[in-house]
């Protein structure tokens, strides 16, 4: 990946100041060795009239993958490849950014010792990025940048193969800055938004991120429109860390305008005090939706099939609609921890009644799972190596055949919402897929049509316009109790 700055000058002020401003001589070639590469500066055109720094960052693919090792909540075995064939070594990325703070560190705080009025002063730039990946398009491009100053903001779509233009446009733009900055003003620009542009870090981002965030958006982050947008996605969206962004960006806002420092700007609320609601976590929605659904269904004798420690089955006995709770689980561990966590045995006869725990596999029928009303399989189906997926469908819509089934799985597509998640891993190391919308939704349609369910789908978590719910929910109705059940090997064939 590359980037280029150039600009004009006169016999006066020649455009070679360049080097003198990025602390890099024009007459010589450079090399600096980067965590994850080598990155290169060098000169393809340096005259009075005009100059050009071109800044080339070559990144070893396996030095990425080992430095990165055990960052992220695990990989889909189908990303394995895609750890080392990526666009990391050609896209603009984090890991220009940090070249960029790394090689023309001095020039991002505005310092050049041999020339310090030259720094201070806006000059003609020209910057060119070749492969921008913008997650949120041109469109985006241009709401970040055009408010910061710049005459010309130019993002052209990379087409997917210029020989197949019925193949459209990839995720990338070619993208081209003009106008008049000072140039630590043009790199902290670039700094900040190559990240936000890709909405990815390639590192781990801690709390430390707030500060450097602030200190490259000061002058221009605190008044710009998409402030919360930039704030959100270059600290990977991590809630706490963009909370605490957010309200020190606000307090150089009005410390702006009352034109006072931001320590004499004291409007802090007392922790004790502070009545903001905070998030409910996913697995609580979670729970709470499929009780929801539970209750709306009229069941009573409910079936928790991979049940875990028992977190769903302690929810439902909070319920006496639920008469009966039956948790399922094939590790003997699990179900100890789950007793051991609903104290049964401490539990009075009624209660204890309510509840049982039983150790069985969901690939196998089981003849102790019909007659319930209702079975639910919460975060189950992702677990399950895809070919075993029928044997499972048949022991509990062909077997057990209770009269609802509630199905839930997250939504791969939300990922890219999901904080601190790499690109192209699962969210739990177990995790043998996860399925798009689509894919869930064509799944629980043939099973409902295999075998005389009708099917439903609710979303959990909140609803994202571009990318769905965290979690999906399928809730599944048998309409047609005489339906000849297909056998495990039919339903992998249909």
């Amino acid at each position: 990946m590359f980037l280029t700055i150039s600009t004009t000058g006169t016999p006066e002020r020649p455009a070679t100041d360049l080097g003198f401003l990025l602390h890099k001589h024009p007459g010589n070639a450079q090399a600096f060795s980067t965590s994850h590469g080598t990155a290169h500066v060098l000169y393809p055109e340096a005259a009075a009239e005009r100059c050009t720094a071109a800044l080339l960052l070559e990144v070893d693919p396996v030095a990425l993958v080992r430095r990165g090792k055990g960052k992220g909540r695990g990989g889909a075995p189908a990303a394995a490849l895609a750890q080392y064939v990526n666009d990391r070594p050609y896209a603009a990325s984090s890991l220009l950014a940090v070249a960029i703070g790394n090689v023309f560190s001095s020039a991002l705080r505005g310092q050049c010792k041999a020339m310090p009025e030259r720094a201070e002063q806006p000059m003609p730039l020209r910057i060119e990025v070749p492969a921008v990946p913008a997650r949120g398009g041109a469109a985006l491009v241009r709401r970040l940048f055009e408010p910061l100053g710049w005459a010309t903001v130019t993002a052209d779509p990379v087409a997917l193969d210029e020989r197949f233009p019925e193949w459209g446009d990839s995720r990338y733009v070619r993208l081209v800055l003009e106008g008049e900055l000072r140039l630590a003003e043009a790199l902290r620009h670039l700094y900040v938004l190559l990240p936000v542009l890709d909405d990815a870090k390639h590192y781990w981002v801690s709390a430390d991120e707030v500060d450097k965030l602030l200190r490259a958006g000061e002058g221009w982050l605190p008044t710009h429109p998409e402030q919360k947008l930039i704030t959100s996605r270059y600290l990977s969206r991590r809630r706490a860390l963009t909370r605490s962004a957010m309200e020190r960006l606000e307090l150089v806002r009005l410390a702006d305008a009352d034109d006072t420092d931001v320590e004499d700007i004291d409007n802090a609320v007392d922790e004790a005090t502070d009545t903001e609601e905070q998030p409910v976590p996913l697995a609580v929605q979670r729970r709470d939706a499929i009780t929801a659904a539970l209750r709306a269904a009229g069941a009573g004798r409910v079936l928790d099939l991979g049940c875990g420690q028992g977190q769903l089955v302690h929810e439902l006995l909070k319920d006496t609609r639920f008469t009966e709770v039956v948790g399922v689980d094939v590790s003997m561990r699990a179900l100890t921890i789950a007793a051991r966590r609903l104290k049964i045995d401490r539990m009075g006869e009624r209660q204890a009644s309510r509840v049982t725990l039983l150790q069985g596999s969901l690939a196998y029928t089981d003849k102790r799972l019909k007659g319930y009303d209702a079975a639910v399989l919460s975060e189950v189906i992702e677990h399950l190596d895809l070919p075993r997926l029928p044997a499972l469908e048949y022991a509990v819509f062909g077997s057990a055949r209770p009269r609802t089934v509630l199905v839930t799985t997250p939504n791969v597509e939300y990922n890219v919402r999901w904080e601190t998640l790499p690109a192209g891993h699962v969210r739990h190391g177990d995790h043998r897929f996860e399925w798009t919308r689509e894919e869930f939704r064509t799944w629980s349609r043939a099973v409902a049509e295999r075998h005389g369910y009708g099917v439903e789908f609710e979303p959990v978590g909140p609803d994202d316009p571009e990318v769905g719910p965290p979690t999906q929910m399928a809730v599944f109705t048998l309409t047609d109790q005489t339906l000849t059940d297909p056998s495990p090997k039919e339903a992998k064939a249909a």
